[in-house]
């Protein structure tokens, strides 16, 4: 469910704003998107869990404050933002 810290290298080498960038809205958009998808996967087989599903809403949520965020910045970043990950808004 836990994305493994390659991935998470990989993420944010692929979405920083700037070298030596780990905390921009972007890079943490894409971190909360792919542990949204793993957790996405968990429950097609783990219906019942219902303890995670509850984190997962918690992901989303923040996930939605973070692009809100963004759009409001920068309307341009945000389409870009969710262009790259495949998000539908």
């Amino acid at each position: 469910m836990s994305i493994t810290p390659e991935r998470k290298e990989a993420l944010i080498k692929e979405y920083a704003t700037k070298e030596s960038d780990t905390g921009s809205p972007e890079v943490q958009v894409a971190i909360l998107t792919e542990r949204i998808s793993n957790l996405t996967e968990h429950f097609k087989t783990h219906a019942k869990d219902k303890h995670s599903r509850r984190g997962l809403l918690k992901l989303v949520s923040q996930r939605r404050k973070l692009l809100d965020y963004v759009k409001g910045k920068d309307e341009a970043r945000y389409r870009d933002l969710i262009g790259r990950l495949g998000i539908r808004r």
